[in-house]
């Protein structure tokens, strides 16, 4: 990979990290108590939250039409995104493993901890559950095709590429004919590294 490009993805990665830390102390602001996979919230935190929920009933009766006229098309969406990750599933537990390529880990990019929140009624916690759910899917195909583009085709494109996954900057540069085969191989030698360190790890 091109040192400059890598030097500007590590920049990039502590930058991540230095927005998840304030992220983290603005949560910590709310009195969040977060172990594994659970949230708590200190019971004067949760009572406070509850003055600012809305009741269902009213939260449906004081819709806005054009909220309610978009009912009809974004839950039947539910039925392909459940196809989707099905065939994704499917597709990477079946072929990743013929080519010497790790599974990706499908429960690490679905949260769902806004149910925890007590100022949302329990339609909103389905609304939030639903986006959480559309969300993770979307990422979770995206590094599924993203390790795909990798063994298979792992050259850049020539025109700029809109949130290109996290892969993308370490292909093969557009038209580089005579070091391609080579970036193949090493690409996809990185792959199967890969998988052997989490075989090794879940051991």
């Amino acid at each position: 990979m091109n040192l400059k490009i890598q030097e500007f993805l590590q920049r990039i990665q502590q930058l991540e990290l230095a927005i998840e830390q304030e992220a983290k102390s603005r949560r910590q602001q709310w009195e969040a108590d977060f172990e594994e996979q659970k949230v708590r919230f200190e019971k004067e935190v949760l009572a406070q939250q509850k003055r600012f929920k809305a009741g269902w009933l009213g939260y449906v009766f004081t819709a806005q039409w054009r909220h309610v006229l978009c009912v009809p098309f974004i839950y039947p969406v539910l039925l392909p995104m459940l196809l989707l990750d099905a065939f994704v599933t499917l597709y990477q537990w079946v072929c990743f493993p013929l080519c010497g390529m790790p599974r990706v880990k499908r429960s690490s990019y679905f949260v769902y901890d806004r149910t925890h929140l007590a100022y949302l009624n329990w339609l909103e916690k389905i609304n939030c559950a639903y986006c959480a759910y559309g969300n993770g899917l979307m990422a979770y195909g995206r590094e599924v095709v993203g390790l795909t583009e990798k063994y298979w085709c792992p050259i850049k494109h020539a025109r700029r590429r809109m949130q290109a996954h996290a892969h993308y900057h370490a292909f093969a540069d557009y038209g580089d004919a005579e070091n391609y085969r080579a970036e193949l191989t090493r690409l996809r030698a990185e792959l199967t590294r890969w998988r052997a360190s989490e075989d090794g790890s879940s051991r």
